[in-house]
């Protein structure tokens, strides 16, 4: 005969609210195993005569709440080996309980029959407290692993299991990150019975107001005003939506895969100012810039009917699982260089078996032309055909230097000729770059925005003087430019 543990839910009210079945069942069962006694039925039971064991002792004997569930599970299925017995749990068996999950999954594997009896769960008193209507939408979380990524702001959401003021507090600095510091939140003690409490606070207030009790559940009200879900990036796709829809703007709606290429690039290099700069602020609105690009062609895609941005994320997600073996998988990487050795496997096996015609295929003809030459030249060294040391690139650069120096003979041909040897002595010096690990791209860049830097002083300068700059000759312009070099610009 197999024995059962037979799960019993104590409703989420008193006495008068326990069904009679439920009521005769507890009464009858000589011992009944309680995951928490802190519950407003329990005392009147006791009083009727029924006979408990409580586990409330194992939450003292753990940190973490998962751990008090593992061990609960494991003591309920040892007394089920020689005798089948009742477990009682708050409100319903199959509504956040996670130690009657860990029974259904663990209990059949070990020969003991797992099964449920009905009992008002606290959801309804709770909809019933507050006066709300589910069907417009809700979540019920677990405040004891509550994950900002889970929250729907724009629903009504019910957390529950706040036992305490500290998991009160990891609560609040969850929804923090999503709700302002004095969003109205609702906590609720004790639903359907007479014990029952509903109390307002902001959010800030939220761990100061919850006492211990095992039946607190905090409700967050729909966000309902526009800025709040701005964070939300099912929002972001919304006004995307509208920005190209049949009202949108006249200007996002003429947009297409080529009319934006130019911005992507030049959102890029914001980006890269941002980080050169240090400027987080900056970044920040430059980062969202760029990822305005994407949601523009996505939705391009999406109005063409060919992608969305689904489509998008479920590739990036697909290719990170694939390429991080050593992190999703069984693999392993000791080091970055390891790291990248396994990408590059695993993205020519994705490939298949078809053969390159060159080493070289790979590189985009759309990367700006340094960073072009820079990738063209690892292709080739990663075959050996690249110089051991930095030496002979050095003298490479002199070579090309006076090879493009000697075409400069005045003529058209020779002008023509320089341009080549010119491209030459940039290839040289790339190469120089590479051997010394930096990017030649970002090199130029820094360069660029130093040479304004010191421009914008001589502008300065002149517009202090008075005059204009055809009144000042290159000698004195130049005292300008090293005075702004004295200056660290």
């Amino acid at each position: 005969m197999v024995n059962k543990i037979e799960i019993i839910g104590l409703g989420a009210g008193d006495l008068a609210q326990l069904p009679l079945g439920i009521y005769r069942k507890l009464i009858k069962a000589g011992d009944v195993y309680l995951r928490t006694k802190e519950h407003p039925v329990v005392a009147e039971l006791e009083k009727e005569g029924m006979h408990y064991t409580s586990f409330d002792f194992i939450y003292e004997k753990h940190q973490q709440f998962e751990a008090v569930y593992q061990e609960i599970t494991q003591i309920l299925i040892e007394k089920a080996q020689s005798a089948s017995i009742v477990y009682a749990v708050p409100g319903h068996p199959l509504v956040a309980e996670q130690t009657v999950q860990l029974l259904l999954a663990d209990g059949p594997k070990q020969g003991v029959e797992i099964q449920i009896e009905g009992g008002q769960s606290f959801l309804d008193p709770i909809f019933a407290a507050l006066k709300i209507d589910p069907v417009e939408g809700f979540q019920l979380l677990d405040g004891t692993a509550l994950d900002a990524s889970q929250l729907q702001v724009g629903q009504h959401i019910l957390i529950s299991q706040v036992y305490d003021s500290f998991v009160a507090s990891n609560v609040k600095l969850t929804l923090m990150e999503k709700l302002p510091d004095d969003y109205e939140v609702v906590i609720i003690t004790a639903a359907g019975s007479k014990e029952e409490s509903v109390k307002k606070v902001p959010l800030y207030e939220l761990d100061r107001s919850v006492s211990a009790h095992n039946l607190t559940t905090v409700y967050v009200p729909p966000v309902t005003e526009e800025r709040i879900l701005w964070k939300d990036f099912s929002k972001l796709r919304e006004i995307i939506t509208v920005l190209r829809g049949p009202n949108g703007c006249p200007w996002d709606k003429e947009q297409t895969h080529e009319s934006l290429k130019k911005y992507l690039i030049e959102e890029t290099y914001e980006v890269i100012d941002a980080i050169n700069r240090d400027d987080l602020d900056h970044l920040i609105e430059e980062l969202g810039d760029v990822l305005l690009q994407v949601m523009l062609h996505a939705q391009i895609g999406e109005d063409e009917g060919f992608f969305s941005i689904d489509d998008v994320i479920e590739g990036l997600s697909a290719k990170m699982i694939r390429r991080h073996p050593h992190v999703f998988g069984d693999g392993s990487a000791a080091n970055a260089e390891e790291v990248v050795i396994h990408w590059e496997e695993i993205k020519q096996q994705e490939k298949g078996e078809v053969k390159q015609a060159s080493v070289l295929e790979g590189v985009s003809y759309a990367l700006p032309n340094l960073l072009r030459a820079y990738e063209l030249q690892k292709k080739a060294a990663k075959v050996g055909f690249d110089w051991q040391e930095i030496t002979p690139a050095l003298a490479k650069v002199t070579e090309e230097l006076e090879e493009f120096v000697a075409e400069l003979d005045g003529t058209e041909e020779g002008l023509l000729r320089a341009k080549k040897e010119f491209g030459d002595l940039l290839f040289a010096f790339v190469n120089v770059a590479r051997f010394l690990k930096l990017n030649p791209e970002e090199a130029l860049f820094e360069t660029n925005e130093k040479f304004i830097r010191r421009f914008h002083y001589i502008e300065a300068q002149v517009k202090e003087s008075g005059k204009t700059f055809e009144q000042f000759t290159l000698k004195e312009l130049d005292r300008f430019w090293d005075e702004a070099k004295l200056r660290g610009l």
